[in-house]
């Protein structure tokens, strides 16, 4: 076997492995198409954009999550759904709160997928 056919199965392995590994941290979003202003707005403003933690007014780390702009700008770099599904590496979210639901995070992970409407 010459080195450039180990080198094109090298990179193919790696290239089915990291495919695969996209899709098993997506969720499915079959038929879930939430909007900002229809279903995040609530969740955000009910768990993240409170005083003291992401509103407006001295937003904690600079992350302002009580406007549709500000979240979908927030929200597209990935941290805040690691955050809330409490992955490692970043700090749990809502702090010193319960985990969102496994619904509530879904409406959120759905709306990033599909870009963040508002």
């Amino acid at each position: 076997m010459s080195k450039y056919s180990i080198v094109f199965l090298a990179i193919a392995f790696v290239s089915i492995i990291s495919c695969g590994k996209d899709e098993e941290t997506k969720a499915d979003c079959t038929g879930v198409t939430p909007t900002y202003n229809n279903g995040v707005k609530a969740i955000l403003d009910a768990s993240c954009a409170t005083v003291g933690c992401h509103a407006a007014q001295n937003p904690a780390e600079g992350i302002n999550l009580s406007t549709y702009a500000t979240a979908k700008s927030a929200s597209l770099n990935g941290k805040v759904l690691q955050s809330i599904k409490h992955e490692s590496g970043l700090e749990a979210m809502p702090q010193g709160g319960t985990k969102l639901s496994a619904e509530l995070i879904k409406i959120v992970e759905c709306w990033i997928q599909n870009g963040a409407p508002e």
